[in-house]
């Protein structure tokens, strides 16, 4: 059946790009909405699908958007997976492991992408595939009596401004180009995933305002720092304002810009809880609190990561410690990968590829990709009975080598 099934994979075509829609849409029980329901958003590559007609439906749907992605110490060319769904009337047939045996098959004859990544609708789904959680959400929340900066905090001699949409795009870019390449798990943006970010579909904002504009701007004028929000207004049954802030994503290019938008956002008139539920699981806010208790978190994982072929993967990312050690991978999906590999790498390069000299770690490719950014320790995975140390403070040396001083946040959902 698997064999039937992966011949009749291909890319879907421009004019089945609503009848892919209506299949996402199905899987995920999103009713239609928004821009793009009949003609493909400017970041589709529809090249890079595969899907599967039956009868004048699509039944079967993946895609891949190209990507360049912040790893430590580097940026790597990333396939990020996306569009992946099976209608409930094909299920068990081999579907989902054809697309996905094709897509990392393609990407690795290819020589395309050594690296892909994900959102994981449902966390058991990925892992047979080889993919891991290696990024987590913060996810707070918190009152705003009780969310007030430290008094030592310097928020500098600049100051925040309302702008609209137009105003904001160019010197937010910049501000996002700058800061994304020191944190793993961002993605690059282009003119076409800024559009896509800025989409506000009035249908989806679920009650609250229009997406808010904020530039920092210092005293010579430049522009270091952003943020997004909305508000949802409320009142409690006495009268008093209940309203809630969301916070979409703040950005800034020094300590004390990010201080300043932040005394903004917690400052803003008639709303009593502020909620992230994009920011980082590591966010600095919470260190720039008076009451660091009036954050309450609740992190999930965010970016999935599978490494495609493990020898240019390792070799693309830096190691702040030196490392050199043998690898042997457990990777029956991809078999390329299966096997020994020798790593040496430090803050300056690495080399990775094959040998048959004698293993120090033994672990599986989830594992391997689950600490590529840097944010799950390779001693906690041993904890958990997913790496085998076999030289003694392997284990160790490994762990400080694949770890990464900023943890890795993915700050594009696709």
């Amino acid at each position: 059946m698997t064999d039937d099934v992966s011949a009749r994979l291909r890319p879907l075509t421009t004019d089945e790009w609503p009848a892919l829609k209506r299949a996402l849409g199905a899987a995920f029980g999103d009713p239609p909405s928004g821009p793009y329901q009949e003609s493909p958003s400017p970041v589709a590559e529809l090249d890079r699908s595969l899907g599967i007609v039956e009868d004048g439906r699509v039944v079967a749907t993946s895609g891949i958007y190209s990507l360049q992605m912040t790893v430590p110490g580097a940026v790597v060319p990333t396939a990020g997976v996306t569009w992946v769904t099976v209608a409930p009337t094909h299920r068990r047939r081999g579907i989902l492991t054809a697309m996905m045996r094709r897509q990392l098959t393609e990407l690795h004859e290819q020589e395309r992408e050594p690296v892909a990544a994900l959102w994981a609708a449902e966390a058991s789904i990925y892992g047979r595939f080889g993919y891991a959680p290696a990024s987590w959400k913060g996810g707070w929340t918190g009152r705003t009596e009780r969310l007030r900066l430290r008094d030592d905090v310097d928020t500098g001699s600049g100051r925040v401004r309302l702008v609209e949409e137009d105003e904001f795009r160019g010197p937010a870019a910049a501000v996002h180009e700058a800061v994304r390449r020191f944190v793993p798990g961002n993605t690059a943006r282009d003119e076409r995933w800024w559009t896509r970010a800025l989409v506000d579909d009035p249908e989806q904002r679920h009650g609250a305002t229009a997406r808010q504009y904020a530039l920092h701007t210092e005293a010579d004028g430049a522009v270091t720092g952003y943020a997004t929000y909305r508000v949802k207004s409320s009142w409690s049954d006495a009268g008093e304002p209940e309203s809630t802030l969301t916070v979409e994503d703040v950005r800034a290019a020094s300590t004390a810009g990010y201080a300043a938008l932040w005394q903004f956002l917690l400052g803003i008139d008639l709303v009593r809880t502020v909620q992230a539920p994009n920011a980082g699981a590591d966010d600095p806010l919470r260190h720039l609190l008076h009451d660091s208790r009036a954050l309450h978190a609740r992190p999930v994982d965010a970016l999935w990561v599978r490494l495609v072929d493990v020898g240019r993967a390792l070799a693309a990312r830096r190691y702040p410690a030196p490392i050199d050690l043998v690898l042997e991978v457990r990777d029956a999906f991809c078999p390329w990968n299966d096997g020994r590999w020798r790593l040496s790498g430090h803050p300056a390069g690495a080399y990775c590829g094959p040998t048959d000299r004698d293993p120090d770690l033994v672990l599986g490719i989830e594992a391997l990709s689950a600490a590529y950014l840097g944010g799950v320790s390779l001693a906690t995975l041993q904890g958990a009975g997913r790496v085998t140390e076999v030289s003694p403070g392997a284990v160790t040396l490994a762990a400080t080598a694949f770890g990464w001083p900023v943890a890795p946040a993915a700050s594009e959902d696709f």
